[in-house]
């Protein structure tokens, strides 16, 4: 009898060794999860300097914002939509590749085949 209720005090020692294990585990993967993404958000207040370096106000917010959002479960797609939607596009370091910025992401493409096609012309011009 005795023996049975120190394998049940053993069972729940486990149990909770494993439960409070667990719970540091997932804690330090959401402080690397905020750190990942707070990393690629720029500080409105600071000039180019990231959410994670910055010590302002407004950083701090953001990192609480972030932490809460992924503790409810939200992926970081959606927290940069929110984050966008609220501050603007400027808030991120990459823009996003969008319709809107379709024409910012293309036009060093376009000028280069604008560049060439003159070379070409002023080449042909040349030998006749």
């Amino acid at each position: 009898m005795k023996l049975s209720r120190f394998f049940k005090v053993l069972y729940i020692i486990i149990l909770g060794f494993v439960f409070f294990t667990f719970k540091i585990h997932s804690a330090e993967n959401i402080n690397e999860r905020v750190k990942k993404l707070t990393l690629e958000l720029r500080c409105m207040t600071c000039q180019n300097q990231s959410i994670y370096d910055s010590d302002a106000e407004f950083s701090n917010d953001i990192k609480k914002i972030v932490k809460q959002k992924l503790q409810e479960g939200e992926s970081e797609g959606d927290i940069k939509k929110f984050l966008v939607e609220r501050y603007g596009e400027y808030i991120l370091f990459r823009p996003l590749m969008n319709y809107n910025n379709i024409f910012l992401w293309s036009f060093p493409f376009i000028l280069l085949i604008i560049g060439l096609f003159f070379v070409l012309i002023k080449t042909k011009g040349k030998k006749i």
